[in-house]
């Protein structure tokens, strides 16, 4: 008498979901990837929800187009933005997030390395933080012994021919950080990155002021739209 014997079971092959249809945004973005989806898609994703007789990708269209664009959305006052119909505490606090996230990524490797080894990379930094600002703002990057970015900090504001900019206040700050040198950047809202006679008096005056106190003033960089100018660069500290 024979037995059949029967075949060994081979390995079971592993399932996975299908991947969504790129119906709307968010299947577009697991079937295509991020880099896919428009400014008009990304953020829809982010608001996830429309409101009443207006889809999502409407009301990113709206938000969009009422503020020149991407940029000019994440730079609007929160409160502004909460006055916006269908925009709530919910789709404000994502929104924010997602500024606050993309500001850290930018400023993190500074905080890693030299930021005169990466002068590139310092760029990139000062053109996130600056280069959708509506009004002058002059900020400052403190470092330490090795040129690592300890903070940032935005100081004055306004047009600084008129709002002056002050030295004893740099220089308070760089003391109580314990700072080894600085780099001190500020935005033409104009978008042409070209120094004025104003900016390179304030440079000076800067510069003199920090070496009192033994700080180094590493570089001026002026931030426009999509462009920058840099002192050091120029020859000119």
């Amino acid at each position: 008498m024979t037995h059949k014997v029967s075949p060994v079971p081979g390995p079971r092959k592993k399932s996975f979901p299908a991947l969504p249809s790129a119906k709307g945004p968010r299947e577009k973005l697991l079937a295509h990837g991020v880099r896919s989806l428009t400014d008009v898609e990304l953020l829809a994703v982010l608001l996830r929800t429309g409101r009443r007789g207006t889809t999502v990708g409407t009301m990113a269209e709206m938000l969009l187009a009422g503020s020149d664009g991407l940029s000019g959305l994440l730079q609007i006052d929160h409160r502004e933005l909460l006055e916006i119909p269908g925009i709530g505490p919910g789709k404000l606090s994502l929104l924010l997030a997602a500024l606050e996230l993309a500001r850290r990524c930018a400023e993190q490797p500074l905080t890693r390395r030299d930021v005169m080894s990466t002068p590139r990379k310092t760029r990139a930094f000062l053109q996130h933080h600056l280069g959708t600002r509506q009004r002058e703002v002059f900020s400052c990057l403190f470092l330490d012994a090795q040129h690592r970015l300890q903070r940032c900090e935005d100081l004055f504001f306004g047009t600084l021919d008129g709002a002056a900019v002050y030295p004893r206040e740099v220089v308070v700050r760089a003391l109580r950080y314990r700072s080894c040198a600085l780099i001190v950047a500020h935005n033409h809202p104009s978008g042409v990155a070209k120094p004025s006679a104003a900016d390179r008096h304030i440079t000076d005056r800067l510069k003199e002021a920090l070496a009192l106190v033994d700080v180094r003033l590493l570089d001026h960089v002026i931030v426009g739209q999509g462009e920058s100018y840099s002192f050091a660069e120029a020859g000119l500290l």
